[in-house]
């Protein structure tokens, strides 16, 4: 990840969620690898792959409101691992890698990974990968519920795009609300849960999509979404 791609990542972001025609993304790499974390011959000239108030690659800091999916091959290590954990789902190849090695080199997995992986994971199997900084095979990942789906080395991509377009199928209102609820209700006080979920569900019910659904589902056929 350098500066230039972490520039233009927080810009196609910016991009997908200001654009009412695009309903879920999916971030992938190149040449047979997700992301291998920073590069370091961008950070020895003095520069970081940060952007403010998105932090490393242009996302780990405030991920889009719509749904995005990581489709991992090869490593995603570091920074990279990160990128993946603020995506909403990971799809991985079963030869994919992750891992939070920061510990072996004097350094803190500090763009996400000390903060969502033990959410996403038991809190022992996080806590034994932050501080061994050990490789975490995608077999393994996808035991722990980590990954959505495991495919074949070579169509993660093809995987991800296919459940992108399962969710893009749905009402786009509905997909993006739910997305906040459950993102934002981590740390709600259970007393609160349902008051504080009722102003951003009331929308959704009393909106056009909504009898849209309703009307779609009576006549037997499939929905036409306005996002309204």
């Amino acid at each position: 990840m350098s500066l230039d791609l972490a520039e233009r990542l927080a810009a196609a972001l910016d991009e997908f969620d200001a654009r009412a025609d695009l309903r879920v993304a999916v971030l992938t790499g190149a040449a047979g690898t997700f992301c291998a974390g920073m590069d370091l011959k961008g950070f020895a000239r003095g520069e970081l792959p940060l952007i403010p108030g998105r932090g490393f690659g242009g996302l780990v800091e405030r991920p889009p409101d719509k749904p995005l999916i990581a489709a991992v091959e090869g490593y995603a290590l570091g920074g990279g691992f990160e990128l993946a954990l603020a995506c909403d789902l990971i799809v991985a190849c079963e030869t994919a890698d992750f891992g939070l090695p920061e510990v072996r080199r004097g350094l803190t997995a500090n763009a996400g990974g000390l903060l969502r992986l033990h959410r996403r994971i038991p809190y022992n199997r996080a806590m034994e990968l932050v501080l061994t900084g050990r490789m975490l095979p995608a077999t393994e990942a996808f035991e722990l519920g980590l990954i959505s789906r495991i495919t074949p080395e070579g169509s993660a991509l093809a995987t991800a795009v296919e459940l992108a377009e399962t969710i893009a199928s749905n009402a786009p209102l509905a997909v993006t609300t739910s997305k906040r609820v459950i993102r934002e209700s981590v740390d709600w006080p259970q007393p609160e849960m349902f008051q504080r979920q009722l102003p951003l569900i009331a929308p959704i019910r009393a909106s056009k999509d909504a009898q849209e659904g309703a009307r779609a589902f009576a006549e037997k056929r499939t929905p036409i979404w306005t996002g309204s």
